[in-house]
């Protein structure tokens, strides 16, 4: 499976006040199904809403459903990169709608000041899933595809991306013991099942074990 980005511009920022306190937050289409996108991409509907679904029930109704600021190398959340927490994903039409309050974190401030500077800012969802290209010349997303987060806030989302696109989606993800890993991880346990058969196991393990560790 291939880590999945894709960015959407037309968001909105707004302030919200209770209990006299203000708190910002982000608001517009977060994700698009039945429709080609900038990046080669179409999301069957049916997929999108299987998997906002399980989004939804397992992240956004616990409170757990957070994105980072800018580009991350992977699929997982980083805590320490937090801007941001998801509160409500629906569909309306072929798109899903969020919402998204800022939060307090040295992340989220920046976010914030940001904003407050007239920074032109979008939200970009990301997932891991397999492509399968089509006669038309686009990739239909496969019905595997889960989604990591609904939303990270990124800056100039207009912008070409061919360079991080071009190094995240070239990496492979697999599942492995309930834990999702770069391919490199199968790549490894299949050389070392290899060798089991051969002499040469106990002279290779060490340095295809550090070759693991070194990519982690």
């Amino acid at each position: 499976m291939k880590l999945i980005r894709e960015e959407i511009e037309s968001v909105k920022f707004i302030t919200e006040e209770r209990g006299g306190k203000k708190a910002l937050y982000i608001e517009g289409v977060f994700l698009q199904g039945n429709i080609k996108n900038r990046n080669g991409r179409m999301y069957p509907m049916e997929t999108l809403r299987r998997e906002v679904g399980r989004y939804n029930e397992s992240n956004v109704t616990t409170g757990r459903a957070l994105g980072e600021l800018g580009h991350p190398d992977g699929p997982t959340v980083n805590l320490d990169r937090v801007s941001h927490k998801i509160v409500s994903l629906k569909e309306n039409g072929s798109n899903f709608i969020g919402k998204a309050k800022i939060l307090d974190t040295p992340m989220g401030q920046i976010a914030k000041s940001l904003i407050g500077e007239g920074v032109k800012l979008g939200v970009s969802s990301r997932g891991i899933g397999s492509l399968k290209p089509t006669k038309e010349g686009f990739n239909v997303v496969g019905d595997d595809f889960m989604l990591a987060t609904a939303a990270d806030i990124v800056a100039d989302p207009s912008a070409p991306d061919a360079f991080v696109e071009g190094i995240m989606e070239g990496k492979e993800w697999v599942w492995e013991g309930n834990t999702l890993r770069e391919q490199i991880a199968s790549e490894t346990k299949n050389k070392i099942e290899s060798l089991v058969t051969q002499k040469r196991l106990e002279e290779h393990k060490l340095s295809l074990f550090n070759e693991f560790i070194n990519s982690l």
